[in-house]
């Protein structure tokens, strides 16, 4: 080459193109991260880093803070499931739910899609967790998520940037749900790297790391904010009755004596901040103290966000009521509070039934009640409460956290017998008490060794009861309240329009020779009741059910039992022409053979099929039948209902 000429070498400087150029310190601060971490400083650790995607999480939390407000916002939801015992089993039921009818965007059901594929098998991806400690799920909701089109390559982008940032090849599957009026994106990832190890995620990479990588691919998308956008959308925020970003900057704002003095150069942002705290001061939540100087409320961003939820539900609720054609003024509505909820039972029609907590899969219902006024409850586990079609009439009672009777009964018996319990003793102890009543002690007993494991149980079958056991009945029966805080009672499948002339005991029925019938307010769903009730008795006098006598309406003895076996029968009578087999009534006393079917709904409630080699029968369901459908069964027809025994043994186990 002569001396006038030379050619570019593109790089660093003093980089020689390769790894082995790198300084010593550059290989181990590459090393560092890519292990998902950062060296430790003044010897302190907290942990938060601690996994995958520790340095990436916080890189971006590093960097210019002003440009967040350009930011497009994403809202990122995150919950980490244990796949033991019965997680499976509650993976294969979230699958089913995020795929459920009218999530889509035309009212169709969820496709599952992945990284590579449009529409993925749920089997299959379970079948690969299978023996997977644990797996991610996701919610990602973008803000301005109703300019796409699809959401599916903003999926795909986002976790091919999480694998980069977590150095490892992800196991995912997602579906987009446009059912609400912000779209979002449900994610479902394996808790195994690409080396089959355990993935453990950084903590700060999950709380922050997620949501800022997705909001940058937004912004790419979108383009960011413009001042216009920002400005109006900080305007909005200063009457809003929520917790906001202006909420938040005046916290930071407060002194050592909890008094903000919001000066800021800028007078836009001076004038949003002053108008926050009059609105603030409006709501009782601040106080002017003199010299620009404010004090603000303790529990300033608790109330608020209770505020927020508060009108987050009001406004689902008005829009579920104005679907249905009802129409209720908001005073008469009635919100639950999960944490304090009602001690007085709520009867009514179901309105809806929703996801309130997509992560946590905590359900809601409205109920249109008998009251008059419309109640929003939150009823916990979705797979706790049986499904409850809008329109149906149900019964819903706050769950109580207190000891039973039953344990009270545990507790003195096992006092009286130096802290053991069994069949023989409580026998023993009360010789009115029958086998089949002590056995739901022995349940109860079970129920309560799996679920706090305060209990324990000999080979023998006796129990060893400790003294605190009425405690542990209590915290078992709050650990309940917490998942299930409301037991829903199903009192009729059918809907208040279609009991008027339905053939069969209906709970209008019921209701009308009822010596303590729910009491109606002449409003609301109550007055829809009551002239319900006005034409049903009607429709009973035509049938010869009832007849007028004086001004008073008199109902046939036995109307209740005959309604419902005009309807029995007529299902029966279905059956026998679909099966092919003979119906035969089982009367008070009589051995019930044969195998668990399936179940059948009628107004009057559930009834099971136990079918024979020539014919079926009829008899009253029991939830805990639910698990034993296809299996041999055997009992006896009793008045206050069936001691069942499950499998062709008489010593097999026993159900009641």
């Amino acid at each position: 080459m002569k001396d006038d000429e030379f050619r570019p070498k593109l790089g660093k400087i003093r980089s020689r193109g390769s790894k082995a150029g790198k300084r010593y310190a550059g290989q181990i601060q590459a090393a560092v991260n890519r292990a998902g971490g950062r060296p430790m400083r003044g010897g302190r650790f907290t942990g938060s880093r601690k996994g995958r995607g520790g340095a990436a999480a916080a890189l971006l939390r590093s960097r210019d803070r002003h440009a967040a407000f350009r930011q497009r916002r994403v809202v990122v939801k995150a919950r980490i499931v244990r796949l033991a015992g019965k997680g499976m089993a509650g993976a294969r039921a979230h699958l089913r739910y995020v795929q459920r009818d009218g999530v889509a965007r035309e009212g169709e059901p969820g496709e599952l899609y992945g990284a590579e594929r449009d529409r993925v098998d749920a089997k299959d991806f379970l079948d690969r967790a299978d023996g997977d400690r644990h797996q991610f799920r996701f919610i990602v909701a973008p803000e301005d998520g109703i300019q796409y089109d699809d959401l599916k390559p903003l999926t795909r982008r986002l976790m091919a940037q999480m694998e980069e940032d977590l150095g490892t090849k992800l196991d995912w599957v997602a579906v987009d749900h446009f059912n609400t009026g912000n779209p979002h994106i449900h994610i479902i990832v394996r808790g195994n790297d690409d080396r089959g190890e355990n993935l453990v995620i950084a903590r700060e990479y999950i709380s922050s790391g997620i949501r800022e990588r997705a909001a940058e691919l937004v912004r790419l998308d979108l383009g960011p904010r413009t001042d216009r956008e920002i400005e109006l959308s900080l305007r909005q925020e200063m009457e809003q009755d929520r917790f906001t970003s202006i909420d938040r900057r005046l916290l930071r704002l407060r002194d050592n004596d909890g008094l903000v003095s919001p000066t800021h150069r800028d007078a836009f942002r001076q004038t949003l901040h002053q108008g926050r705290l009059r609105k603030l001061e409006r709501m009782d939540l601040a106080e002017e103290t003199g010299l620009g100087r404010w004090r603000l409320n303790r529990d300033l961003e608790p109330i608020l966000r209770r505020m927020g939820e508060r009108g987050d539900i009001i406004n689902t609720m008005q829009r579920q009521l104005t679907g249905k054609g009802r129409f209720r003024s908001v005073a008469e509505y009635d919100i639950h509070d999960r944490s304090a909820q009602q001690d007085q039972p709520v009867v009514g029609s179901v309105v809806a039934r929703g996801l309130a907590d997509d992560i946590n899969d905590r359900h809601y219902l409205i109920v249109d009640g008998v009251d008059g006024r419309t109640h929003y409850i939150d009823i916990g586990k979705g797979d706790a409460t049986e499904p409850t079609p809008d329109g149906c009439i149900v019964r819903v009672t706050p769950r109580n956290a207190e000891p039973r009777q039953i344990d009270h009964t545990i507790a003195e018996i096992a006092a009286a017998n130096d802290g053991r319990y069994n069949i023989d003793i409580h026998l023993n102890h009360d010789s009115s008490a029958t086998d089949r009543f002590a056995e739901t002690h022995v349940r109860r007993l079970e129920a309560i060794r799996r679920a706090t494991r305060g209990v324990e149980r000999e080979p023998d079958g006796t129990w060893i009861i400790s003294p605190d056991y009425l405690e542990r009945a209590v915290d078992y029966e709050r650990r309940r309240a917490k998942a299930e805080p409301v037991r829903v009672d199903k009192l009729s499948p059918l809907s208040l329009e279609q009991q008027v002339e339905f053939d069969g005991a209906t709970w209008i029925d019921r209701e009308l020779v009822s010596g303590s019938p729910e009491p109606l307010r002449d409003a609301g769903f109550g007055r829809e009741v009551h002239h319900a009730q006005a034409r049903r008795q009607q429709w009973l006098v035509a049938q010869g059910f009832a007849r007028n006598e004086q001004d008073r309406l008199i109902y046939r003895d036995n109307m209740l039992i005959a309604l419902n076996r005009r309807e029995l029968n007529r299902i029966a009578s279905q059956i026998s022409k679909e099966r092919g087999l003979t119906y035969v009534e089982t009367r008070a006393g009589e051995m019930i053979e044969g195998r668990l079917h399936h179940c059948v709904e009628l107004a009057s409630g559930k009834y099971a099929v136990i079918e024979r080699s020539r014919e079926f029968t009829l008899v009253p369901w029991r939830p805990v039948l639910d698990r034993h459908i296809g299996k041999e069964v055997s009992g006896v027809m009793q008045r206050e209902g069936i001691s069942w025994t499950i499998g062709r043994q008489r010593s097999g186990p026993s159900v009641s």
